[in-house]
């Protein structure tokens, strides 16, 4: 059974497999004002033990060493065959419950983003994981009363936020695709 592994190790393993990196590149990528930064922050530290536990779990390979600008000499790594797969593998998931779309779900989209590849199938596959959920949450918050209902209720409103915010990624990737398909006709100069 394959290793398993944190939110940090799977950015990592998905960044490094972008292409080869060394742990400070990766922490760059990671830093709050960074666009995969914005959405799952990680310290320096942090990459670097999570590089070491994708080497240990023979997810990437050191490829070279690099001199630092100013200071010790950096490990770039790349990713290794089992790594690529596992990586585009989960960035193809869908996430298993709500309060992951904030963290897990945006970071894959990002991720899948960077990485050219469409954002809406992965978007519709959730909406379709979270619709039964959805349509058994509204119906106990009818039902419910005291402080079941206020939790029942939090969790209606916090689910038609997420599935506002796909249906909104989808249309938006569905406009740019018409848009690159159609571009506009060039005007004619006077």
């Amino acid at each position: 059974m394959a290793e398993p592994l944190s939110l940090t190790d799977w950015v990592v393993l998905v960044l490094v497999a972008e292409e080869p990196r060394h742990g400070f590149a990766v922490a760059r990528e990671l830093r709050p004002e960074a666009p995969v930064g914005e959405v799952w922050t990680v310290a320096r530290p942090l990459v670097y033990r999570a590089l070491d536990h994708l080497r240990g779990a023979g997810l990437i390979v050191p490829v070279r060493t690099e001199a630092g600008a100013q200071g010790p000499h950096r490990t770039v790594y790349r990713v290794t065959r089992a790594g690529a797969g596992r990586a585009a593998r989960w960035l193809d998931r869908t996430v298993e419950h709500p309060r992951e779309v904030r963290t897990e779900l945006l970071a894959k989209m990002v991720l899948r983003q960077r990485r050219g590849r469409p954002v809406a199938p992965l978007a519709r596959r959730q909406l379709d994981r979270f619709a039964p959920a959805a349509t058994a949450l509204a119906h106990r918050a009818r039902s419910a009363s005291g402080p079941e209902r206020i939790a029942a209720r939090w969790r209606v409103e916090s689910l038609d936020a997420i599935r506002r915010t796909l249906e909104a990624v989808i249309a938006d990737e569905a406009r740019a695709a018409r848009r690159d398909a159609h571009p506009p006709a060039r005007q004619r100069r006077g």
